[in-house]
Formats: structure tokens, C-alpha cells, sequence
């Protein structure tokens, strides 16, 4: 069976983090194991409060599973702070990991802070030329490209410039985008905008999660980088069209669909 670690942090309405993760490795049929790098207490209306584990625990955490259960593909989330940071990427490059998806958690989908003010620059300079792929979303692409991202041409332009920081490449995310929700894919200096319609579902709590775990289950089962995206972004689309409804806020996703492989 092929494994996926999680380093990330929690939800405990199980919408997003460690939790959307590991529900979105089950249902691609692979072993999930998870090391918590923030715990954070939100649900669907908003984050509350959040207290970072320690960067010795969060080595220790990552320790156990590669000198026992060695992962096929390694997902990132939110790390918080530039110690944690570099913690984690002393790991991954000391257990020499492979098939490394970084979803940077820095800002929310509506545009709210995440993360420290440290942590773009560590991310920067310590994860991204470990990655096969980044996945940031338009807020987090214009950070790390500081610049706004307004256009199809200036997300062309940002996504090479990203690109160009990974081992891999960079899947920025259009889901801000007025009229639609098209990502744009750019790896081997190449870029492939993957079309899809909006679907009229408020209820998005946790799809950047649910994506890049997706995305690291496709890698660790071989399938290479464009189609592990393509095939990611089915299944999320099947996983916002299912239509659950819970909570009071944005809710979270039906991560158990039926979608074309």
C-alpha cells in the first residue's frame, strides 16, 4: 500500500488540515499518517485561536514516521513560523523525501493572515527547492511574488517566476478568478491552464487541503506531475459538486465521491 504523510495543522470541525488530509488519502485508498505542526481552534466561520507545537516535537513527530513507515509523498501545510519551518525542512532533507506537495498556508481565501510574518522568507528559502509542486492560492501567489495578480498574463508571468523556485513547479490556483475557477499549472518551463466551470457551492472550507493531498496521492502511486493536478482537480470538482451542507459558515467538503479517475 502507498503512503502519504500530512505535516500540518488541525481542524477540529474536520473540514480542513490534518483532518480534510487524511479523509482525502482514504478515499484515494492509501495509508495516511499525519504530524501536527499547529493546533488551531476554528470551524466553519473562522479561526479562533492557534498554538504552534514545538519545532523538537514536530522533528520528532516526522522522525518516527520516516524511520518506520516511509512515505511515498509528502504534503505540507500550515507550518506558522519560520522554526517550524526549518525544522521540518532539515527532515525531509536529512530522510531525503520525496514527491514533497507545499499547499503555503499564509493567507486565507478571504484574505486573512495565517502565518507569521517569518514564515514567507523561511518558506521561500528552505521548502520551496524541495518541492515537486506549491499550490498557492491568488493572495498567497501575489506575496510570494509581491506583486498583485490580477490578470491571466500576470498569473502566466507569477507562475514562472514561482516555478522557477521549486524543483517541480507551481500550481496557482484561479479560484478567486470572477468568471471561473481555472488553474494554472506551470512545470518543465510549461504551462497548462486546467479549465473548470464555478460551481455554485459556498461551501469551499478546506479545497486547497483536499487538492494538494490529492495531488500527493496521484505522486506516490507514479502518476506524474500534470496528471496527478489533472486528476486532483477532477476529484475535488466531484467533492464541491456533491453539495454538502453543514455548519454555520463556508462548510466543509464530502471528501467520499465517486469521480473519473
Amino acid at each position: 500500500m502507498k503512503t502519504v504523510l500530512s505535516i500540518a495543522g488541525t481542524d477540529p470541525t474536520g473540514g480542513a488540515g490534518i483532518q480534510a488530509d487524511l479523509k482525502t488519502i482514504e478515499a484515494h485508498g492509501l495509508y495516511g499518517m499525519a504530524a501536527i505542526t499547529v493546533v488551531i481552534a476554528q470551524n466553519t466561520t473562522g479561526v479562533f485561536a492557534m498554538q504552534a507545537v514545538s519545532p523538537e516535537l514536530v522533528t520528532k513527530q516526522i522522525d518516527c514516521v520516516f524511520e518506520d513507515i516511509r512515505p511515498d509523498a509528502v504534503k505540507l501545510g500550515m507550518l506558522y513560523n519560520a522554526d517550524i519551518i526549518y525544522a521540518v525542512a532539515d527532515r525531509l532533507r536529512a530522510h531525503h523525501a520525496k514527491n514533497v506537495v507545499l499547499d503555503p498556508v499564509l493567507i486565507s481565501s478571504s484574505g486573512h493572515d495565517l502565518s507569521h510574518p517569518d514564515a514567507l522568507p523561511a518558506m521561500l528559502e528552505q521548502l520551496f527547492p524541495l518541492c515537486t509542486l506549491v499550490t498557492p492560492n491568488l493572495h498567497e501567489t501575489a506575496a510570494i511574488c509581491g506583486q498583485s495578480i490580477q490578470t491571466r498574463t500576470e498569473m502566466e508571468q507569477a507562475a514562472c517566476n514561482i516555478a522557477a523556485r521549486t524543483k517541480g513547479g507551481v500550481l496557482v490556483k484561479g479560484g478567486h478568478l470572477a468568471d471561473c475557477a481555472d488553474d494554472l499549472l506551470c512545470a518543465a518551463e510549461q504551462l497548462h491552464w486546467l479549465h473548470a466551470p464555478r460551481i455554485d457551492n459556498p461551501n469551499t472550507h478546506g479545497t486547497g487541503c483536499t487538492l494538494s493531498s490529492a495531488i500527493a496521492c496521484n505522486l506516490a502511486q507514479g502518476v506524474s506531475l500534470t496528471g496527478s493536478v489533472k486528476r486532483a482537480k477532477r476529484y475535488l470538482t466531484a467533492c464541491i459538486r456533491y453539495g454538502l451542507a453543514l455548519g454555520h459558515g463556508s462548510g466543509p467538503l464530502q471528501h467520499r465521491v465517486e469521480w473519473n479517475e
